[in-house]
């Protein structure tokens, strides 16, 4: 929340808009003089009575016009998709005996770093998932845990061909996504492997087709750009013809909003039979 709301008071400064309520710049200077490396920051989190302490001036902050016009043109800078349903939610985090319900946490995401192994069983079946981060720091190592995978599957946010990477802030992200798998389905390494794509955040996807064309950042789009349904076929069809060697194995795709438990334990459980499925197959002919 500290963190969403300093993002969006630099963002109005360094796009020359105007407080709704000039007031709010002592506000403004309250928050981006919070040093997040105090001793009243413990593993990322502020304390109760700190974050209490700033609640009014993020509150006001977030009423701000100004920066309700910075928010509105954050695909100009970088700012953590969930800041918004938790600003939204002040009076909620304000509460002495909160508790973070189950969306709440879902929604307080970080980016994966390093790389992470997590064994579980599906009726009697092992699985081992390695999750990998994204960022280019990260890539490096993928190949140290690629030995022996069965399945790939492949994270993309559908909802970010209007935006640009944190590293170099110039590469559109989507075109990002495209060169990366690229790059894995063409490996001869994973010529027997299993990829399954999941094309994520389809409800933001939903919400930007609404104001933003994708025309404008992929011209090759010929489609209506704010239905949906023609803009995620175009998104599959963009994958789907990184494939050099269009007689590999079949590419999977799901459509998939992260925070919804539901559409997710559902697309598991049809992967899960994919891999299982899959991978039967392979024995039967070893």
């Amino acid at each position: 929340v500290v963190q969403g709301v300093r993002v969006l008071v630099d963002a109005r400064e360094k796009l020359h808009i105007p407080w709704g309520d000039p007031a709010n710049q002592s506000n403004g200077d309250k928050v981006m003089a919070f040093d997040t490396r105090a001793v009243t920051v413990v593993q990322g989190m502020v304390e109760t009575s700190v974050f209490l302490d700033y609640l009014p001036a993020i509150r006001a902050l977030w009423a701000d016009s100004g920066i309700q016009h910075a928010y509105d043109r954050r695909r100009e800078f970088q700012l953590g998709e969930s800041v918004k349903y938790f600003l939204d939610n002040l009076d909620k985090l304000g509460e002495q005996d909160y508790l973070p319900s189950q969306q709440d946490i879902l929604l307080a995401r970080r980016p994966t770093k390093g790389i992470h192994e997590y064994d579980f069983e599906i009726k009697n079946v092992p699985f081992k998932m390695v999750d990998v981060g994204g960022q280019r720091s990260e890539r490096k190592r993928w190949f140290e845990c690629f030995d022996s995978v069965t399945s790939i599957l492949f994270l993309v946010s559908s909802s970010e061909f209007d935006q640009v990477l944190m590293e170099d802030r110039q590469t559109n992200r989507l075109t990002e996504s495209l060169n990366i798998f690229e790059t894995i389905v063409n490996n001869r390494v994973f010529s027997n492997v299993s990829i399954i794509l999941f094309l994520n955040k389809t409800d933001l996807l939903e919400e930007k087709v609404q104001k933003v064309s994708i025309k404008d950042y992929f011209p090759e789009f010929e489609g209506d750009p704010h239905c949906l349904t023609d803009v995620q076929k175009f998104l599959v069809d963009c994958f789907r013809t990184k494939r050099r060697d269009q007689q590999q194995k079949p590419l999977y795709h799901h459509f998939t909003t992260a925070i919804n438990t539901e559409n997710i334990r559902l697309v598991f459980r049809d992967v899960k039979d994919t891999i299982l499925h899959d991978n039967l197959k392979q024995l039967m002919l070893q």
